[in-house]
């Protein structure tokens, strides 16, 4: 039995660079690529009439432009969405917009076979491609305003106030972290450290996004630095981050833990073995399983894990695992975090559900 081709809408303006990743995805037998597109009209257009699984979406097109027509193809007919990007500042925000949007994944574009570790390159961009192909994306209303979130049913674990917030998240993150880091306060009394899994080149990208877009100061992690309360530490590109034994920020070339660098269970483990009970774990939506191993820790220790639920997940891998494997302690839609880490920090009082 034959099995289906995944269909792939390419949305590129330059001629060049399309081919190119045309070239790329039929390397793949696997793929076909179903239409081409050289501004977002034409991917809005093409992706209403053809259907892809797929469309590859470059940034910077004229007429309409790839964050725009994300946002119009969320809207109208949802469908996974991969931002092909160049790494000029410009291209690099726009692309956090289009994940905020409802675009899955960020990758860098490709300069061509004659580069280094191309061969490496194009088989991540089609392995990615692959897998943002199985998400079931749903559909993202033009208005942005949400109701509150509802208390979460689960009765709030009462423990002392954490000394530090751990963050860990994959595909559909950058969003969540947006939303979550959106609605608390500059004054926050706690640090906060994050891993999240993105394109190599872009987490610099990310942490500028969000520190122009939340009351809360958000950097790139720097070794030997002290978490400081208020602050959001994001790890840096394929470097590990985590805290050292004086309880300052810790960035390690160490090898990848389960295929990742940086790695949620490198975060929870180092964070967990100097703070023990006082560190809040947090595992949001995300594909695989990274940060598991390192959550079965922080509960040994008497730490506290939240999970996010499966309704709100972009993809329920990461919190998923944690949720049947018994280690997460509250299990909260991703509208409830804010309000949880306010509790947390002592800026509300806590409520059952």
């Amino acid at each position: 039995m034959t099995t289906a081709k995944l269909r792939v809408l390419v949305a590129e303006d330059s001629p060049t660079a399309r081919r190119l990743l045309v070239e790329i995805l039929r390397a793949d037998s696997s793929f076909e690529v179903v239409g081409e597109a050289r501004d977002g009209v034409e991917a809005l257009e093409l992706t209403r009439r053809l259907r892809p699984d797929l469309v590859t979406m470059d940034i910077q097109m004229p007429n309409m432009d790839g964050l725009e027509a994300t946002r119009r193809i969320m809207t109208e007919v949802p469908t996974p969405v991969v931002v092909v990007s160049t790494l000029v500042e410009r291209d690099i925000q726009t692309s956090m917009a289009a994940l905020r949007s409802g675009a899955l994944a960020v990758l860098q574009k490709l300069v061509g076979p004659q580069a280094p570790g191309f061969e490496d390159e194009a088989r991540r961009l089609r392995d990615t491609v692959k897998a943002m192909a199985a998400v079931k994306v749903i559909r993202h209303w033009p208005s942005r305003d949400e109701a509150p979130a509802p208390r979460p049913t689960v009765v709030a674990v009462r423990r002392g106030r954490p000394a530090l917030l751990a963050i860990a998240a994959s595909t559909g993150g950058p969003a969540a972290l947006h939303r979550i880091l959106s609605e608390l306060p500059a004054d926050y009394p706690l640090p906060i450290l994050v891993v999240q899994h993105i394109a190599l080149g872009f987490a610099t990208g990310l942490a500028t996004w969000l520190d122009s877009v939340c009351p809360l100061s958000v950097k790139v992690a720097e070794d030997g630095e002290e978490p400081r309360p208020g602050v959001v530490y994001i790890a840096p590109d394929d470097r590990h981050l985590g805290v050292r034994a004086d309880r300052r920020v810790e960035v390690s070339n160490a090898a990848p833990v389960g295929g990742f660098r940086p790695s949620g269970t490198w975060l929870f483990r180092s964070a967990t073995r100097v703070l023990g009970p006082s560190l809040a774990a947090v595992v949001l939506t995300g594909m695989g399983q990274d940060g598991l191993d390192g959550l079965r820790e922080v509960q040994q220790s008497g730490g506290l894990v939240l999970a996010q639920d499966e309704a709100t997940s972009v993809v329920y891998g990461m919190p998923g695992v944690a949720v049947s494997a018994g280690v997460a302690d509250e299990v909260l839609p991703l509208g409830a975090f804010s309000r949880r880490f306010r509790e947390l920090a002592g800026l509300e009082g806590e409520q059952a559900g």
